[in-house]
């Protein structure tokens, strides 16, 4: 197991202290740590299908609204 160093705020350390005062801060801190990772792997595949979508937005055929309308409406009693 690892051991890390951090500075924070003294009104960052005492809110934290409070806030977690009865759970093992070590395993709080690992658990807030884990979120952030999976949070920042979450964002990276947001950005990476957007990417995608963008990309084959470009390639798809595209419609006036004329034949979007024609084509909803074909059919229909």
């Amino acid at each position: 197991m690892a051991t890390v160093n951090f500075s924070v705020p003294d009104e960052v350390k005492e809110a934290f202290n409070r806030a977690f005062a009865s759970e093992n801060k070590s395993a709080v801190i690992a658990r807030l740590m884990r979120e952030a990772v999976d949070e920042v792997e979450r964002q990276r595949q947001r950005q990476v299908a957007f990417r995608l979508l963008t990309e084959r937005r470009k390639r798809r055929p595209s419609m006036t609204g004329d034949e979007v309308r024609k084509a909803r409406e074909a059919g229909r009693p």
